[in-house]
């Protein structure tokens, strides 16, 4: 186990990266210092071919409460009332949303307890989603006077606009029932079976082939961009490409010959 302050990050043998965030005391807020040491590890996780999926989880009873509204507070003692800080803040956790999306490897959020604001976005922006049957999620941003508009960006595009309205005008909390039916996250389990039954998705993942799921993933939100016409016409050019890699050789001959796969798992 490699300790990084306020993140912890383990490689198993299959494959599966979890990063978890340690910052109880915070509520593993996305504080600066977070957000750097998540973006540093997603960074390199992309790059090793030996990581095959990630988890993202998190320890306490608060997966994460968004940004740290107490650098917030200090901060608007600075010039401008804060605001060129601000402006930063923002943009370094747009741009780490925008990683975890773009990332090749699949992201697994594993949400044991509450996920707020810039958490809740974290979810959202995660491929899949699993959670604790106490879990909870809000966008409560709204009752602070501070609507939470960069965390929409993740909500919209993760469950439909009725839902996500509500969140984001109300502010108030979800359960993991509803949060299912929404879209939000995938599944939920008893907090004990939670990270097993993550470790057992990741695994179900870790064991395809790297290049098709991270052509998938790549396809999967380019296609989502396009009218029906342009997607069908990106998407077949992806199917002409990924049949010419050798791990769709080697799935298509396996299968004919009544065989597992020996794919190379590896993006290149």
């Amino acid at each position: 186990m490699k300790q990084i302050k306020i993140l912890t990050s383990h490689l198993n043998e299959e494959g599966v990266l979890r990063l978890v965030m340690d910052d109880q005391k915070n509520k593993n807020a996305l504080s600066e210092e977070m957000m750097t040491f998540l973006m540093e590890e997603l960074t390199n996780a992309s790059k090793n071919h030996l990581v095959r999926v990630i988890v993202i989880a998190a320890k306490g009873d608060v997966f994460s409460a968004g940004h740290d509204l107490k650098e917030i507070t200090l901060a608007r003692g600075e010039d401008q009332e804060g605001q060129l800080y601000f402006k930063k803040l923002f943009d370094q956790c747009s741009l780490l949303m925008q990683f975890i999306v773009n990332c090749p490897k699949p992201i697994i959020a594993e949400i044991s307890g509450t996920a707020t604001a810039a958490g809740c976005q974290l979810v959202a922006s995660c491929d899949l989603a699993l959670a604790s049957s106490q879990a909870k999620f809000a966008t409560p941003g709204v009752n602070l006077g501070l609507f939470c508009s960069t965390p929409m960006v993740a909500l919209t595009r993760a469950v439909k606009n009725k839902h996500a309205m509500e969140m984001l005008l109300t502010g108030d909390f979800i359960d993991s029932i509803k949060a299912k039916e929404i879209g939000l996250i995938n599944n939920f389990y008893s907090k004990d079976a939670l990270e097993e039954e993550t470790m057992k998705l990741a695994k179900k993942i870790s064991q395809k082939s790297s290049i098709a799921v991270s052509t998938g993933k790549e396809a999967f939100h380019a296609q989502s961009c396009k009218d029906l016409s342009g997607a069908y016409e990106f998407t077949s050019q992806i199917m002409v490409e990924n049949l010419l890699k050798d791990d769709a050789k080697e799935g298509i001959g396996a299968f004919l010959e009544k065989r597992e796969p020996k794919f190379k798992n590896k993006l290149s």
